[in-house]
């Protein structure tokens, strides 16, 4: 098995989901701004910001991961990818637009997993 080839296929799917997510996040996509109001944050104007801000992160995570990717940085992908596929049904969307949103989480779980889980607080930032 080439593990290489396994580790890049999932650094540039991983890459490629918050590439997209961060750009739509950039542009302020207006379904998004409104899923604030669900968290007590009723302005546009601020939930516009707050999506600019996580957008990006989105893309500078992606950026990091086709570069050298870091444990810590696909743990987080890992609970963000799975917090924003939750985030549909909570907002009242079909339980099924979470199960479609499964690779968001899973993909950078599997090159988390193909790297090997750290033994170390240290090795979080290898």
């Amino acid at each position: 098995m080439n593990t290489k080839l396994i580790e890049w296929v999932l650094r540039i799917s991983v890459a490629g989901e918050f590439i997209g997510h961060g750009v739509f996040a950039l542009q302020g996509k207006k379904d998004w701004i409104g899923w604030f109001a669900q968290f007590g944050v009723s302005d546009a104007a601020t939930a516009g910001q707050l999506l600019f801000i996580l957008g990006i992160i989105d893309i500078t995570l992606a950026v990091l991961v086709l570069a050298r990717p870091v444990r810590i940085a696909l743990l987080w992908m890992v609970f963000w990818g799975f917090w924003t596929a939750l985030l549909r049904p909570i907002v009242g969307m079909p339980i099924w637009d979470f199960v479609e949103r499964w690779a968001n989480w899973g993909a950078p779980l599997a090159l988390l997993i193909l790297l090997g889980w750290p033994k170390s607080a240290k090795e979080w930032f290898k």
